[in-house]
């Protein structure tokens, strides 16, 4: 194995968490943050769809202790 020449710099520890930044800072301007109206929207979509899954699990319990007490 080849090792890397000494002649090269060494990168510090504090550069490298500076760059690591940089780095984020620079992808985190490319984002598209949602609207506030975005956001209600998304939100009240997931909150529905919570909502209709726990009434459908309520349904199927509710019909299985039916069922089951008659059997037991």
């Amino acid at each position: 194995m080849k090792t890397a020449p000494k002649s090269q710099k060494k990168v510090k520890f504090t550069e490298k968490i500076v760059k690591f930044f940089k780095g984020v800072w620079s992808e985190l301007k490319k984002v598209h943050w949602p609207t506030k109206k975005e956001i209600v929207t998304y939100t009240s979509v997931v909150l529905g769809a919570v909502a209709m899954v726990a009434v459908l699990i309520w349904i199927v319990d509710s019909a299985f202790s039916f069922v089951l007490s008659f059997i037991l």
